[in-house]
């Protein structure tokens, strides 16, 4: 049986359309509950969360990566290559103007990344 990150890990995000609601607030509070430790929520309208690597070429691996889940999630973070060691990465679904369970997905694909 899987966790709840796992399920998300196994979703795929799907398209969405203006006019859909973002996530509540409850909602959001439930979803980063299954997520990995570091994710904060900011305003309710995105997750951030930062990562520390051993050194530069670490951290634009990780980027590297972030963007392939990306691509094939057809969902993009934002991401900040903050120093030649540190990145960080947030997540929100422009069509809503907040959250959704896509931002979720990602962040969890994320996670599971061998960091």
């Amino acid at each position: 049986m899987l966790n709840k990150m796992e399920e998300l890990v196994h979703k795929k995000c799907t398209p969405c359309e203006g006019g859909t609601p973002p996530l509540t607030e409850a909602e959001v509070q439930t979803y980063l509950t299954e997520l990995g430790e570091g994710w904060s929520v900011i305003d309710n309208k995105k997750i951030r969360k930062e990562f520390t690597f051993k050194d530069f070429k670490e951290a634009l691996v990780f980027v590297n990566n972030v963007g392939e889940i990306a691509e094939a999630e057809g969902h993009h973070p934002d991401i900040h290559l903050t120093d030649y060691k540190h990145a960080a990465i947030e997540l929100s679904t422009h069509a809503t103007g907040g959250l959704s369970e896509n931002d979720f997905i990602v962040a969890a694909k994320i996670d599971a990344l061998e960091i």
